[in-house]
């Protein structure tokens, strides 16, 4: 079962269409009450390190340096665990949403973790449960 991973801001309402719902920022989302936002995981330790998040700040100037050090982290063993964990939480849907809640749409962390989910996938395509 081929499934789709895209990404999505926090703030923008939820839909059927969405899937499995990850929130993958390492921090709650600001002005949102846990109860309020509609998610089935959050994968805290997705999100990238402290040190390299706070290095980063939203600097489009340092995105390339940022999403080659955030691949590296990504390719730990703790965050393949996770990965496996989401795929293994797909249960027959065809979506996996990232949620985060950064407000630069191209320059997040969602964007890096959604290019290596889909290549974790491709690569695990035995992990998806289909029922």
């Amino acid at each position: 079962m081929a499934v789709t991973v895209q990404i999505k801001r926090v703030y923008e309402a939820a839909d059927a269409a969405d899937g499995l719902r990850v929130l993958v920022d390492r921090l709650w989302p600001r002005g949102i009450a846990k109860a309020k936002l509609h998610h089935d995981l959050w994968c805290k330790d997705l999100g990238p390190s402290t040190d390299l998040r706070n290095w980063f700040g939203h600097q489009p100037e340092r995105w390339p340096q940022f999403r080659r050090d955030y691949t590296v982290e990504l390719q730990a063993d703790s965050a393949q665990t996770l990965m496996r964990s989401i795929a293994q939480a797909v249960q027959g849907r065809a979506t996996i949403t990232l949620l985060y809640g950064a407000k630069d749409t191209e320059h997040n962390q969602a964007v890096v973790l959604a290019d290596e989910l889909r290549t974790f996938l491709k690569n695990h395509p035995d992990l998806i449960t289909t029922s």
